[in-house]
């Protein structure tokens, strides 16, 4: 049974038809390039699958169980296991990372047995745990997060949505505007996803990171499907072919 998959999924804002009958499907512990060029309909397919935009027709399964639209949304994709990392990471820079794992729901504890306070000693246990378990490095999860490399930003973004307990992670453009070291970090965080059994979306531009980790590239071209190829039976030639439509 596939974690995830999508059944002729159509999408319109208007008069412009943004996907016309996309299906795939995603199994756990694996990982799955998505690529296209700029308004292939990625970001809109990926937006649907985490509740920010309802379908218009077709069906969406996680789990073998089918999503129910408009009632899906972000809180229930998050209930469900399906969390989203985007580009711009939305870390709050002058936090430090324990902060920025459990912002929005700090555990307290009663002081004196009366007055609620923020357990910053438990943040940082479990804000070490979380990035141990990614097997990152950090200078110390006290460190303010905007000072911290790129390549350990996304460490950060990453044991966030694992403090989840995510079955999905999707994860937009993580290598883009990284060094070379910082992107085999990244690379590396992905392959630890999947040996931990959860599945990867990896929307990229770059070619070279996504035959590093991937299991399957599926190439959207003007919101239809036009490849869905096993990364170990193509080439780059093959898929820039399909991205630009030479096949």
């Amino acid at each position: 049974m596939s974690l995830l998959e999508l059944r002729q999924v159509t999408k319109r804002f208007g008069a412009v038809e943004v996907l016309r009958g996309v299906s795939f499907s995603l199994e756990a512990g694996s990982v799955v390039g998505l690529l296209g060029d700029n308004g292939a309909g990625k970001s809109t397919l990926m937006k649907i699958v985490t509740g920010v935009y309802s379908l218009d027709s077709g069906q969406v399964f996680f789990a073998g169980q089918p999503i129910r639209y408009p009632q899906h949304n972000p809180q229930r994709a998050r209930e469900l296991g399906i969390e989203m990392i985007y580009q711009d990471l939305a870390l709050a820079r002058q936090q430090d990372a324990a902060a920025n794992i459990f912002l929005g729901r700090e555990p307290l504890y009663r002081f004196l047995g009366f007055w609620p306070m923020i357990d910053r000693a438990r943040m940082r246990r479990e804000a070490e745990a979380a990035i141990a378990r990614l097997g990152a490095r950090l200078p110390s999860v006290s460190y303010p997060v905007g000072q911290l490399s790129g390549g350990q930003q996304q460490s950060v973004a990453i044991a966030r949505a694992l403090s989840f307990n995510p079955r999905l992670v999707i994860m937009d453009e993580p290598t883009a505007a990284l060094a070379v070291r910082e992107v085999e970090h990244v690379l590396e965080l992905i392959r630890e996803l999947r040996r931990q059994g959860i599945g990867v979306i990896l929307i990229s531009h770059r070619l070279p990171d996504v035959f590093a980790v991937s299991d399957r590239i599926v190439v959207l071209r003007q919101g239809v499907v036009v490849a869905d190829l096993q990364t170990a039976q193509t080439s780059m030639t093959e898929v820039v072919g399909y991205i630009v439509g030479a096949h």
